[in-house]
């Protein structure tokens, strides 16, 4: 590996926080760059909560969250929470934050409109800054602010130039292929330019597994495919040659395809629409699945692309990543 790009990994608070703590402590030993911990209130443990105990057990590690919202939470309660956990990871500590989908639909809420998210960062910027913001009724300021960086998770192409003309920098949740990598960097820096900026970080989400066998390993990404399908992604998957339909409501999946419960049970349902083939296309194109040279020349590709950091992530979401860390360390943070 020649070029070495920060490398974090996502940690869903499925455990009880003291055991969280533990694997940030494990991430950390490892190697790996940062921790992302994803907000998602009848999913998991509270992130905030969660984060400040990763922060209080690791002392280099950076912290954030990938990502919250301003629909469940207030933004002024985003911008305290956010506060608490920079002031315990000073310097380490970066606020994710997106529309809200896996927080917003169990409830039956509807995910944020790029007017609302604007406003809501607008506010959590003034108020981390120290400066009095407009309520209306009242100006009110928050005590004691810590400021701290500010990302957007995007897709689309309206939401990439968003990112690169508001935040601090961009979470791209689309995988790492090659041609999706360069367009959603391209559109980036277009916001960017757009009100004269200069490059901001990107941080590129992929699915990871070191594997000897991926077309084996490869069928668990069956639910993704199927849920990335459901929520406007088509055209995304069409990049591979994947060409499905599925239904907007799947029975017998709780509480979604991608979140879901019992993974066996969801790999084997979304076959009635994703193939063999198609998770396999789906694995060598939008992740980084493979042996440890293909893994690495994965993350080669995307440095090549203009990628800061890549977020690691595992196929599942109520255990934690401790065989995808150590046998990724193995492969690649030891070099």
């Amino acid at each position: 590996m020649t070029t070495r790009i920060e490398v974090g990994v996502r940690l869903p608070a499925c455990r009880p926080v003291p055991d969280m703590a533990d694997a940030a402590r494990v991430a950390e030993s490892l190697g790996f760059d940062q921790v992302w911990i994803p907000d998602s209130q009848l999913l998991w443990r509270d992130a905030f909560m969660v984060a400040g105990a990763c922060a209080a057990a690791t002392s280099t590690l950076g912290i954030g969250t990938a990502v919250t919202n301003v629909v469940t939470r207030h933004p002024s309660v985003v911008a305290s929470a956010a506060r608490t956990v920079a002031e315990q990871a000073v310097g380490r500590f970066s606020l994710g934050i997106g529309t809200g989908n896996s927080s917003v639909e169990p409830i039956g809420m509807r995910a944020s409109t790029q007017s609302t998210l604007r406003d809501g960062m607008s506010m959590i910027r003034t108020l981390s800054e120290g400066q009095t913001y407009d309520f209306g009724s009242v100006q009110s300021r928050l005590r004691e602010p810590t400021d701290f960086p500010v990302l957007v998770a995007a897709t689309g192409p309206k939401n990439l130039r968003f990112a690169g003309e508001v935040a601090d920098g961009a979470i791209l949740l689309s995988g790492v292929s090659e041609s999706a990598l360069k367009d959603s960097v391209e559109l980036v820096q277009s916001g960017a330019d757009s009100v004269g900026r200069g490059p901001i970080p990107i941080t590129a989400s992929a699915f990871c597994a070191i594997s000897d066998d991926i077309e084996k390993d490869a069928r668990s990404l069956k639910p993704i495919v199927a849920g990335i399908a459901q929520h406007g992604g088509r055209r995304s998957l069409e990049r591979a040659d994947i060409h499905v339909t599925v239904p907007a409501s799947v029975d017998g999946i709780y509480p979604d395809l991608i979140h879901a419960e019992d993974w066996d049970t969801a790999v084997d349902v979304c076959g009635r629409w994703i193939s063999d083939a198609d998770a396999l296309k789906y694995a060598r194109e939008f992740c980084l699945f493979g042996t440890a040279e293909e893994v690495s020349a994965g993350i080669e590709t995307a440095a090549d692309a203009g990628i800061s950091r890549v977020l690691l992530q595992h196929v599942g979401s109520y255990d934690l990543p401790f065989a995808l860390m150590e046998s990724f360390a193995a492969a690649y943070l030891v070099h």
